[in-house]
Formats: structure tokens, C-alpha cells, sequence
């Protein structure tokens, strides 16, 4: 894959919260609750696998500062991190991103399963 991609909002993306040398984090612009951040590599590639051990740690780092960011502008009371790898698991760009979704006490009925609500009959069990 190329570095960047010309047709691609994520590698056109200029607003920016947190980066370090090969990955940063934006807000989603349409977030599940407030402080969904996007989780994506400077490097054009499709999905989660095709990143190389480097920028997935870089990936994992900017999870740690998300985390602090969140923390102290919104006081949530959980998270959901989940990356989409191909269509058929509902990955609508792309480029690779983690959806690091901040969860409120009450934002749901019942949040039981978590991500597995991807699938709604699985995700009480």
C-alpha cells in the first residue's frame, strides 16, 4: 500500500488530540458518546494485520494517553476499543483505525456482552 492515499480522510486528517511518530488520534465525527477518539497509523493499509510490530506499538501508546486525555476531560466510567477488519465486519474506511469509545454509567439499558453486541443475539450470554 502506498503512504498515503489521496482519496482517504484519514490520511487528509489535519485536526489532531494526541500523535507521536507513526500514529495519532482525532475525534470521531460521529461518536457513539462524548470523546470517541479514532486511533489511526500516519501509514496508509487497510486493516489491524497489515500494520507493521512498530506501529501497532505505536497504536498501543497513543491507547495510554487516550486514556489519560478521556479520563480527565469526561470522567468516564468504562471503554470499548474495537478495531473493524474487512466489510463483512463493518469496516466502512479503509484505513485502519481503533475506535477507543469512552462508556457512561446509563448510556445503555444493558451494556452486558459489550463488543459483542456487533452481534446483537450473541451479546447476552
Amino acid at each position: 500500500m502506498s503512504p498515503l492515499a489521496a482519496d482517504c480522510p484519514f490520511c487528509a486528517q489535519t485536526d489532531k488530540v494526541l500523535k507521536n511518530d507513526l500514529a495519532y488520534a482525532c475525534y470521531d465525527k460521529n461518536p457513539v458518546t462524548e470523546g470517541h477518539l479514532l486511533l489511526i497509523p500516519f501509514r496508509h493499509m487497510a486493516g489491524f494485520f497489515d500494520a507493521t510490530r512498530d506501529e501497532r506499538l505505536a497504536l498501543l501508546s497513543l491507547l495510554d494517553e487516550a486514556k489519560c486525555l478521556i479520563d480527565r476531560l469526561h470522567r468516564p466510567d468504562g471503554y470499548n476499543i474495537g478495531v473493524n477488519v474487512g466489510t463483512c465486519a463493518g469496516q466502512t474506511i479503509g484505513h485502519l483505525h481503533i475506535h477507543f469509545i469512552p462508556r457512561y454509567q446509563g448510556d445503555m439499558a444493558n451494556p452486558r456482552g459489550g463488543v459483542r453486541g456487533v452481534i446483537p443475539a450473541r451479546q447476552d450470554y
